[in-house]
């Protein structure tokens, strides 16, 4: 795959899984950018009839769902292989390979499983040089502004020993000018999430002024008081007040647990902690950001414990009613506490299409990240397969 073309992955994989593996096909199926359908690469080759297929159907949606390799059919001549592509907790899609049922064992599925791995990490490698695994992960056309956003943005997640990270948003394919970023490294994770600035090409750009500023501030060295700071100066630079943003920065302590705060005129947090209900984090707001010339941020500090879970919610206009009028804390209230059972990954996706259904326009853009903490920890177990063999 490293002395492949970009465009040629998967036929290079195919020659490599058929002289190692004595492999009959390979397939690769990506995620579209809606989380609805797994999409064949390279249709055309592809077994004939082969169609898209919903994330939560059949042996592939079961190998994307759960992140475990599935294993069907061995009965016959030759068994099927379902094996997960996903890059640092981001889930890409699913990787099918048939093999001679005899060849199918426990240390071949690992090996494949490995494989499908470095898949993951190739992919994003080729995306800089080819737009064929882009144009896969289309249902549908991307209006401009969502084009513009989803080069603008880091992904959908990111795992670590200490937490796991996941976003969600709607809709997909257009844009509300959502920000949310995050770097990792030995002592810290960074996060920051903004709300959207509306719909439209001049919400994305007021998007990646604010987000260029804050990766420019962080790769400087400065904290989130830096970071914030630098940003608000650039908005207000440019815009005179005329645009802002609504955002929440973040910086936690591998470590400890320990969290500095900036917020500026955030977007809504939660915590959802083992036997407790939901609770609204009580954070002090302070102006947004680009509001006024010099504005002064400080920092509030909170601890978080190992088993909280952080929901933040982002919306592009107000924040999400419910349909009984009992305000936004009512409404995100039971959806956390509805998907509490839910992992991180399926937890953003769930609270969204909760929050869309029980009140506000269904044209606002809502974005929603999950943030489960999990403190210092010992690695767990490898994975292992399912099989119907």
């Amino acid at each position: 795959m490293r002395e492949a073309p970009a465009h040629r992955l998967l036929d290079s994989l195919r020659i490599d899984l058929a002289q190692q593996f004595a492999a009959v096909s390979a397939d690769l199926l990506l995620v579209d950018y809606g989380l609805t359908e797994l999409r064949p690469v390279e249709p055309a080759q592809t077994p004939a009839g082969s169609q898209p297929t919903a994330v939560e159907a059949g042996p592939a949606g079961r190998a994307y769902s759960t992140q475990q390799p599935y294993l069907f059919g061995g009965d016959g001549p030759t068994a099927t292989a379902f094996l997960p592509v996903t890059v640092r907790g981001d889930r890409c899609g699913v990787l099918v390979v048939v093999l001679p049922s005899d060849r199918l064992t426990a240390e071949t599925t690992a090996e494949l499983a490995s494989v499908a791995e470095m898949l993951g990490h190739a992919l994003r490698v080729a995306d800089r040089h080819t737009d064929l695994y882009r144009r896969t992960r289309r249902a549908r056309a991307l209006n401009i502004p969502g084009e513009m956003q989803w080069d603008l943005l880091p992904g959908r997640a990111c795992v670590g020993e200490e937490f796991d990270l996941h976003a969600y948003w709607e809709p997909a394919y257009t844009s509300g000018g959502h920000v949310l970023d995050w770097s990792v490294t030995e002592e810290e994770l960074t996060l920051v999430v903004a709300n959207g600035t509306g719909p439209g090409t001049q919400a994305v750009l007021v998007s990646s002024l604010a987000l260029s500023a804050i990766r420019n501030a962080r790769r400087a060295g400065l904290d989130v008081v830096g970071q914030a700071t630098l940003t608000d100066q650039a908005l207000y630079g440019q815009h005179r007040g005329a645009r802002t943003l609504s955002a929440l920065l973040m910086s936690f302590a591998r470590a400890t647990g320990e969290v500095r705060v900036v917020d500026a005129g955030s977007p809504i947090v939660w915590r959802a902690r083992a036997g407790a209900a939901p609770e609204r984090l009580d954070l002090e707001r302070q102006l947004p950001l680009g509001m006024f010339e010099d504005t002064v941020y400080l920092t509030q500090r909170l601890r978080i414990l190992p088993g909280d879970r952080l929901v933040f919610v982002a919306c592009d206009r107000a924040e999400p009613a419910d349909e009984a009028g009992d305000g936004p804390d009512r409404a995100v209230s039971r959806a956390i506490e509805a998907t509490r059972g839910l992992t991180c990954a399926d937890t953003p996706r769930e609270v969204v299409r909760a929050l869309r259904s029980r009140g506000g326009p269904a044209s606002d853009d809502l974005l929603v990240l999950c943030l489960d903490w999990h403190g210092r920890r010992a690695a767990g177990p490898p994975p292992s397969a399912h099989s119907d063999r």
